[in-house]
């Protein structure tokens, strides 16, 4: 249920819905315009104590909201959620490049990327830490490591950090030495590992999984929203499907119907997507043009030797070139790199 205030309603007014709100065991959601204040009453049968706000003098209007995802909607917020680390601002008019190599490898390696990522005009660094490979042979990431190394790696750029955590105990170590959270696609239905995102302050990226559908994946936003973490970024990465000549299906369709449905900043992922190196700028651009938020590339000073991912991480010179492209493509569409 979305509680509408009146224009210029004053503190004591807000505080007397919040206080009405909490005292029927229900978790009041706060969005605040520049003249208008809304209050989401979320749970079920809230609907059942419509009569109640109603009667108070400062509510404006009250609507429920018929979609299952409650905060992600735009019912619920109309205006598009900016996240701010720092300086920078992820879902505004500026398209934020997160890049960096797959996993964190070694400390001298992560900072020659970091150092080349941000020379093209990337605005954050990623790199796993923790990763969650098909294979239990496989390279899984040098842990609490991999993170020290990444907030060396910001302490010497100035980049932002992200990083993936995969488990409830991850989550804080991760928030104790980067900006942004991420989610992982194998765990975008893990529902206490959400909640224990949502239960942190620092901005999650949520990538969606590779067989999600778009209410799934928004309703998976909402257990982050719901414990009151309102920073969440949603991240298309590709899904699977029948075609076996890419490593995924990038869903580009996904990005403008996300657009329209919900407020929170959309991000895309080409590197996943589609997972061959000379195609990932095609997708990038793609991804440009349709209204994508921001992009997460993986960038590797040598992807020969990745440990990670390596046939779709893209060399220097290659991501030098397409962020040239990038910066002209938004320029033509009314955005900036």
């Amino acid at each position: 249920m979305i509680i509408t205030l009146k224009r210029g309603a004053e503190k004591k007014d807000v505080d007397a819905v919040i206080n009405k709100i909490k005292k029927l065991k229900y978790l009041p959601h706060i969005s605040k315009g520049k003249d208008v204040t809304i209050i989401g009453m979320i749970g079920e049968r809230a609907e059942i104590h419509k009569e109640a706000f109603e009667a108070l003098t400062a509510v404006e209007h009250i609507s429920e909201i018929e979609k299952p995802y409650k905060l992600a909607s735009r019912d619920f917020k109309k205006t598009n959620t900016i996240i701010k680390i720092g300086k920078l601002e992820i879902g505004s008019n500026k398209v934020v490049v997160m890049a960096g190599p797959c996993a964190v490898e070694a400390k001298g390696i992560t900072i020659k990327a970091a150092q080349i990522v941000k020379a093209c005009g990337a605005s954050v660094l990623r790199g796993g830490a923790f990763k969650p490979r098909s294979s239990p042979y496989a390279f899984q990431g040098l842990s609490e490591k991999g993170l020290i190394i990444l907030s060396e790696a910001k302490k010497q750029t100035g980049l932002a950090v992200v990083s993936e955590a995969m488990t409830i105990a991850e989550v804080a170590l991760v928030a104790k030495y980067c900006d942004i959270i991420q989610i992982g696609a194998r765990n975008v239905q893990n529902y206490d590992l959400l909640k224990a995102a949502g239960k942190q302050r620092k901005p999650v990226l949520l990538k969606r999984g590779m067989a999600t559908t778009i209410k799934e994946f928004l309703l998976s936003a909402e257990y982050i929203l719901s414990q009151g973490n309102y920073n969440v970024m949603l991240c298309e990465r590709g899904i699977r499907t029948f075609e076996d000549s890419t490593r995924f299906t990038l869903d580009l369709n996904a990005v403008p119907v996300l657009k329209k449905v919900t407020h929170l900043p959309v991000i895309v992922d080409p590197s996943h997507g589609i997972g061959i190196r000379e195609h990932v700028p095609a997708m990038a651009k793609a991804a440009l043009a349709c209204g994508a938020d921001g992009l997460i590339i993986e960038v590797h000073p040598n992807p020969q030797e990745a440990l990670s991912d390596g046939p779709q991480s893209l060399m220097p010179e290659q991501f030098e070139a397409l962020m040239n492209d990038l910066k002209v493509l938004a320029k033509a569409i009314g955005r900036s790199i």
